[in-house]
């Protein structure tokens, strides 16, 4: 069979990789893309999408029973779990067809398989019917990530989930267990609390959501205690033993081992890039602790071939991969493109309260020698806030106190991850607090803390 030849070859048609595909079929290249199981990818099917679904689920629930406070009348409240995961699997399924559509819109051919690179240029896919040559001057690895199996807490479905077994439970947990409070973790500890199990989370760092802003990781720790959950920080899991129904965690805290039965425990700690099968080494690429090593431009160590998205490394966020794979096709394509700064991109976390972060953070920036001024305004000084029912939260924002450049901005309260583009736009445009403080942000939203927040850091906030 005659190879079929290309410009560009895209492995994997996550969020980095379909629409890297289609920047490159918008400025003319000749492109395929290369599928093992889902258009879309696990954050259409498995990952952000579907956990956004259920997490709304739980939020309708939680302001159910909060009915009265809204001088509302709500009796019989309840919520059938199977309901619950099919609206979310559905969510899922109409994203992923709207994914199968652009690509044919915009004429990428859709080959499914799996894919290998096979020389330079050349890619070979199994596919149902066999093998299929591909060959491309321009080949985009985009095979993203999947969870971390740590050993002796491998999931089996049953008692022990990973986050697809968490996305379609085979039951509803009574005493839940979640190993990691990264987004994931904290995410279905969230979404299952809400619903009424019982809930421990264990972290192995200092504190919960580690890679936020401590106050804000607090602030969230102090609302997940006041929902019901137990959080239990610098703690590791060190065995599960499993039997009949009922899993028996050994957690070391402080030196000492306890033990502690659940019915149903959630391993979050972390993925691991997808890098195997692939014949990257083969092709002199380097990996590092399972992802791909790339420069700024995504470019690896083979000339022609590039790597974006998870299996390129942290952040692990689909809208990185988003960007980087439009910077690739446009580099591809010939055009002048742009690396992604890492410390632009915002990081948001659904769990309830919501958290939302971009830059650094206050012990980051003085780590990394600033002189800084940092303001805070809370939810209860903020009219939109009460009125909607959620006064609990703060905006954080952080300046170098010589230019007063934005370094960072943290949030934790309703909405927060709707809000940070906010600041998200401002650091991409290099503003500083002057330019804030002149922004006129409408009232009554939200958004006016980010407004007295950054007034507050220069010892001006009016509501406060």
């Amino acid at each position: 069979m005659m190879a079929q030849n290309f410009d560009m070859i895209v492995i994997g048609s996550g969020p980095g990789g379909y629409v890297c595909a289609i920047r490159g079929a918008q400025l003319g290249l000749k492109v395929a893309v290369v599928e093992r199981e889902h258009l879309g990818g696990i954050c259409l099917n498995w990952g952000c999408i579907p956990t956004k679904a259920l997490l709304r689920s739980a939020e309708v629930f939680h302001l159910m029973h909060r009915a009265k406070e809204f001088g509302l009348s709500a009796d019989k409240i309840g919520y059938d779990l199977g309901a619950v995961v099919d609206r979310s699997r559905n969510v899922a399924k109409q994203l992923a067809g709207g994914v199968g559509h652009l690509l044919k819109k915009n004429k990428v051919t859709v080959v499914m398989g799996e894919a290998k690179l096979a020389g330079k240029g050349k890619v070979s896919v199994k596919t149902d019917k066999g093998t299929e040559d591909l060959t491309a001057k321009a080949i985009v690895v985009a095979t993203g990530a999947r969870a971390r199996e740590l050993p002796g807490l491998e999931p089996d479905g049953k008692q022990v989930w990973n986050y697809k077994h968490a996305l379609k439970p085979p039951h509803m947990p009574k005493k839940l267990l979640v190993i990691g409070s990264g987004a994931i973790g904290i995410e279905f500890a969230s979404f299952f609390n809400t619903l009424g199990a019982e809930t421990t989370v264990v972290e192995v760092m200092d504190r919960v959501l580690p890679v936020e802003d401590a106050e804000i990781s607090a602030l969230a720790k102090k609302q997940f205690v006041k929902q019901g959950m137990k959080i239990m920080e610098k703690a590791t899991v060190k065995k599960l033993d499993r039997g009949g129904d009922k899993v028996t965690a050994h957690i070391e805290t402080g030196g000492k081992t306890q033990t502690e039965e659940f019915d149903t425990v959630i391993s979050a700690v972390g993925i691991v890039g997808n890098v195997e099968g692939l014949g990257l080494e083969d092709a002199g690429i380097k990996i590092d602790r399972t992802h791909v090593v790339t420069d700024e431009y995504c470019r690896t160590g083979a000339e022609g071939v590039y790597a974006i998205g998870d299996v390129a490394g942290a952040p692990w966020l689909a809208h990185k991969a988003s960007h980087e794979g439009v910077m690739v096709a446009e580099l591809i394509a010939g055009q002048k493109a742009h690396p992604i700064k890492p410390n632009t991109i915002a990081g948001c976390t659904y769990c309830h309260p919501q958290i939302a972060s971009v830059g650094l953070t206050e012990e980051k920036a003085k780590e990394a020698g600033y002189e800084v001024k940092v303001g805070r305004f809370p939810f209860i000084g903020n009219g939109k806030a009460i009125a909607l029912g959620e006064q609990e939260g703060l905006v954080k924002t952080v300046f170098d106190a010589k230019t007063g450049e934005l370094l960072g901005a943290h949030m934790v309260g309703a909405e927060v991850t709707e809000l940070i583009q906010g600041y998200v736009v401002g650091r991409t445009l290099e503003t500083t607090e002057a330019e804030l403080m002149e922004t006129v942000f409408p009232h009554p939203t939200l958004s006016e803390m980010m407004h007295e927040s950054v007034l507050s850091a220069y010892g001006r906030a009016i509501h406060f």
